[in-house]
């Protein structure tokens, strides 16, 4: 394309951000003896029993336009999923299945707001969200978190303050990716409250849930919201499941919205391909014992690091109540960019650096702790090291 042309792309497009996150990956990605911490996802392999059943459906000829919906099968599950999890009877309706999570929020975001309206949410945030309603022309309004001994908090207060007559939404990610911050009953039941109050839409992110280390699972609205509350809740098997390079999710929307979402799905990628549906009906049907086996295996190592990193005397950081990964803060570092770039040279250790976070997240580092103990420790070893030179 002819460069005189770059002036007619949409300013939304020529703005969105790069990735901070996939910066640093460019940076170190491929030297050998890298830890490499900077991305949300395990370092296990899709279970066994999940790609067979995938496999079975595409050589059984599954390979045709399917339901934009998702198929009756996966609904079906979805619906059983949400009964012996969350105690929640949802119809098969209520379901639809989109291309991962962050296409769920998508389709939530063109349903709600586009250019002049706003969506308020929370940060420091995984930074697809705000990049995506910008991208809309509408503006991401972020709440911040605060860090104090008693851990991640959130001010209702300010976050009412930031509602505007041009709110359409607010966009709730709890357990947080990327500080591990989850809302207690009594803080869903007051966001609950606010959106009631102000007429606005909840987009609640549970896509945690499973990975909180109190309980079976993380409080969730699912708990305090009733029949006519407005609320689309966004999810993913990429996370519970080892399924990230699926690229399969679902929204959990009202049932007077169905065709809504359907002609949406219709117009952005016309349906999740049928053989990957039925993987994700075996994780949901088979895959209890496999994310329980996760959630274990991540509370270990999060416990290690949170122990090497607090040694050192020189990190601020809470222990996360969810999700798996650590947001920390180390003494005198204010460049997180640089900083992360300096500890992929010289501790061969890749972290994802706090200000691609957004507001909040400068001089702060994500480290996802869900990978092998012998490497997570290794890491902490290396990262208690580089801090303590400084």
């Amino acid at each position: 394309m002819s460069s005189k042309l770059f002036h007619h792309l949409r300013d939304e497009a020529r703005r969105a951000p790069e990735s901070g996150i996939t910066a640093v990956i460019g940076h170190g990605r491929g030297r050998p003896g890298l830890i490499p911490l900077w991305v949300g996802e395990g370092d296990l392999a899709t279970p066994g029993f999940i790609c067979d059943a995938a496999v079975d459906s595409l050589r059984g000829g599954d390979t045709f336009y399917t339901w934009q919906r998702g198929i009756p099968e996966l609904r079906a599950a979805l619906a059983a999923y949400y009964r012996r999890q969350f105690g929640a009877d949802f119809s098969d309706e209520e379901f639809i299945v989109t291309g991962g999570g962050m296409h769920a929020i998508l389709l939530a975001l063109q349903a709600l707001a586009g250019h002049g309206d706003e969506v308020v949410y929370i940060a420091p945030a995984w930074p697809n969200f705000a990049a995506a309603a910008e991208i809309a022309g509408a503006r991401a309004v972020p709440v911040e978190l605060d860090l104090s001994e008693n851990g991640w908090t959130l001010d209702l207060a300010r976050l009412e303050a930031a509602i505007t007559p041009r709110s359409r939404a607010i966009f709730v990610n709890s357990p947080s990716n990327p500080t591990g911050w989850t809302a207690d009953r009594s803080t869903l039941e007051q966001l609950r409250d606010i959106a009631r109050r102000k007429g606005l839409w909840l987009i609640a992110d549970e896509i945690y849930s499973r990975f909180h280390y109190d309980d079976a699972r993380a409080p969730s609205f699912l708990d305090v919201t009733q029949a006519g509350d407005s609320i689309l809740f966004v999810n993913s098997f990429s996370k519970n499941w080892a399924m990230t390079g699926w690229r399969i999710g679902w929204l959990r929307i009202p049932p007077h919205l169905q065709q809504l979402f359907e002609n949406l799905v219709q117009y952005s990628n016309s349906g999740v391909p049928h053989f990957l549906q039925r993987g994700a009906v075996a994780a949901l049907e088979q895959g209890d014992a496999f994310v329980d086996e996760q959630v274990e295996r991540a509370r270990t190592a999060r416990d290690r690091i949170c122990r090497a990193l607090t040694a050192t005397g020189r990190v601020r950081l809470a222990v996360p109540e969810g999700a798996f990964y650590l947001f920390f803060g180390i003494a005198g570092v204010t460049d997180s960019h640089r900083a992360a770039l300096d500890i992929i040279d010289e501790a061969n250790v890749g972290l994802a650096p706090g200000a691609a976070f957004g507001a909040g997240g400068e001089g702060f580092f994500r480290l996802c702790f869900h990978r092998r103990l012998d490497h997570v420790e290794e890491a902490a070893a290396r990262l208690a090291d580089w801090i303590v030179a400084r």
